[in-house]
């Protein structure tokens, strides 16, 4: 079998398997230097070789006669625009905005912070830094002053490119005074904020600071891709840490092109000329990997979409997205299916719609809970696939690899690890596990071409972070098992496991069996504090659209469907319905909030938290639980 001879060779040989992956990659100076090992237990990849990611995605594209193929499809529901650019096009509109930031200052190794929507703008501002080997990172669009500006010191960019505002489907979400109060707030002071005009709200500028985009970049000379070094940085993409302080998680150009190319068509299926969908936003992980750099460099179609899954207008607007530009797989989050499931349980606006074009769809990003799966398939017809990876990876873990073979699907699990990652499951004291029991997830090293190796400017964070629980491993920070077959079960984060009366318990686990129930239309289990034994799970449930069952009922075959399938020490007695989670921006549920709210701990709430009107919700419906 194709899959297993190749994860073979990837872990027995990884040097000569990632040489081999290289030579899919045009490289200005092909790498001899494969695989290097430093000292504090970090990995480099491909260290003299020498390349251009801008170049890789746009100009490659160009000379292997691709111009005309459209390269980016851009469909906003919410503005009603849509948008077509051949590869030729893209190319001519990045090298532009490449030399105007040239013009400014711009030049290999600064920084420079995009903090805008979903616009083609910013795919091609990601793609202009590129270019010049400028260090780009993005900033999900509204995110809090605050939070901005602990980014915009962390990052101290030379250059801020920004948009008047972003668009939600009932309102308008002004970004310019954002920005201007986080620069506030900074310490640091970068030479120039540019504003990208939308027509929907024109941004005040203040004089002497900042640029009107669309007027300035006029006239400029069109830069060409300069020549970098594997190991230079392409982006910073910064995470949630636990001390308050985000994590600037740093991917390089050479490893991150080599891994983009195998997920792209090894991992995903695609070849050049298909039409690939990644639905997320350019401020996540997923944005850079699976909507501009991977699509791009594979030569595939990659739509880009500003709106939701439901209310955009409606719970069809996946599938006529799919219809329209005869998509052949596409990325997204189960939050997003379990929308459109809630407000469509029949199907009945997928029905309006010609699928034929789609191959496969990816989820990711959180547990892909069994009710979900069986639902989308069955009204899909389509093969529906869990998959896992992280911002740290930047590229699968684990998944059903359509380009060799397959490895085989099985639901519930988020399938084989792909080839590269030795995945093991350990205790608490390093000892491996056995076959079938839960613990650490974890990664022996080497990590494959494209993971993250250090922090920005912190490599000692990253360290202590990923390295120092297991010598030898990457700590995934997410906990589970893998099967006799070596398929991977993720459970959850690590601190999503409970101690209940000294049983160590999942409740992504008792979430898969509460979200099969046929009225609940998306839950969070999660632990609460209990004096007797410790810790208890409680489940908050969401109904689906039109759902007539009972508190009381719910909660009866709620309780007893747990108790069938783990047992009365799962100690699930507390069901409560209420109208909705709260979410991060990206689409995760917030189950440490959830605890902290049931625990009446004081807390602070999240940045990423879409709406902070929900938690005064949840409080009144938990009071007294």
């Amino acid at each position: 079998m194709k899959y297993q001879h190749c994860y073979q060779h990837s872990l027995a040989e990884p040097a000569a398997f990632w040489a081999e992956q290289a030579r899919q990659v045009a490289w200005f100076r092909a790498p001899t230097q494969v695989l290097t090992e430093h000292a504090d237990g970090t990995h480099e990849w491909f260290a003299d070789g020498c390349l251009n990611s801008s170049y890789l995605a746009l100009d490659h594209q160009v000379e292997q006669g691709r111009g005309e193929q459209t390269a980016l499809a851009y469909d906003s529901p919410v503005s009603g625009v849509q948008q077509r650019f051949s590869f030729r096009q893209l190319r001519a509109e990045v090298a532009q905005l490449a030399g105007w930031m040239r013009s400014l200052g711009v030049s290999k190794g600064d920084t420079v912070l995009l903090y805008l929507p979903m616009i083609p703008q910013a795919a091609m501002a990601m793609l202009a830094c590129a270019r010049l080997g400028a260090v780009h990172s993005v900033v999900f669009g509204g995110f809090a002053a605050n939070e901005l500006a602990v980014r915009i010191d962390d990052a101290q960019p030379t250059l801020i490119l920004s948009a008047s505002c972003g668009l939600e489907f009932d309102r308008v979400v002004a970004y310019k005074p954002l920005l201007d109060k986080a620069l506030e707030l900074a310490r640091h002071r970068p030479a120039h904020v540019a504003v990208w005009q939308r027509p929907q709200l024109a941004a005040s500028l203040i004089p002497g600071r900042d640029l009107d985009w669309q007027r300035e970049v006029q006239g400029a000379q069109p830069a060409a891709p300069v020549e970098l070094a594997s190991a230079d940085p392409l982006y910073i993409m910064y995470t949630s840490g636990t001390t308050g302080r985000p994590k600037g998680i740093v991917r390089d150009n050479g490893g991150h092109a080599v891994a983009m190319a195998f997920a792209l068509n090894q991992v995903y299926g695609m070849q050049p000329g298909d039409v690939w969908w990644g639905i997320s936003d350019v401020g996540w992980v997923v944005g850079h990997s699976l909507i501009v750099y991977g699509p791009l460099m594979a030569g595939c179609t990659s739509v880009m979409y500003e709106g939701k899954p439901v209310r955009t207008p409606d719970a069809g607007s996946y599938w006529r997205i799919i219809e329209q530009y005869r998509v052949n797989a596409l990325f997204c989050a189960p939050t997003a299916m379990r929308a459109i499931r809630k407000e469509d349980p029949e199907g009945q606006l997928l029905a309006r719609h010609d699928l034929s074009s789609l191959r496969c769809l990816y989820l990711a990003g959180e547990k892909l809970d069994s009710s979900t799966h069986a639902w989308l398939e069955a009204v899909t017809g389509k093969p529906v696939h869990d998959h896992w990876w992280q911002t740290e990876t930047g590229w699968p873990v684990t998944a059903p690899c359509a380009g060799l073979d397959g490895s085989g699907a099985r639901s519930g699990s988020s399938n084989r690890a792909v080839p590269g990652y030795a995945v093991r499951v350990m205790d608490e004291e390093g000892r491996q596990r056995a076959v079938g029991e839960q613990g650490d997830i974890v990664i022996a090293l080497p990590l494959p071409p494209g993971c993250c190796q250090t922090l920005w400017r912190d490599p000692e964070r990253y360290r202590q972070a990923y390295l120092s629980a297991y010598p030898g491993y990457y700590h995934t920070g997410d906990g589970g098992y893998v099967d006799e077959d070596g398929f991977v079960y993720i459970m959850g984060r690590t601190d999503d496991v409970i101690n209940v009366a000294g049983h160590r318990l999942s409740t992504g686990e008792m979430e898969d069996l509460v979200a099969a129930h046929p009225a609940v239309a998306e839950c969070a289990v999660f632990g609460v504090h209990d004096e007797i034994k410790g810790q208890v799970p409680l489940a908050l449930v969401v109904l689906k659209d039109g759902a007539r069952q009972g508190a009381q009922s719910l909660q009866a075959e709620l309780v007893a469907q747990v108790r069938e399938h783990i047992g009365a020490l799962a100690c699930l007695r507390r069901v409560q319905v209420v109208k909705r989670l709260p979410k991060t921006r990206s689409g995760k549920i917030l189950r440490a909030v959830l605890r902290k709210i049931a625990d009446d701990e004081v807390f602070a709430p999240p940045s990423t938290l879409d709406d902070p009107a929900i938690l005064g919700e949840i409080a009144q419906a938990l009071r007294g639980h």
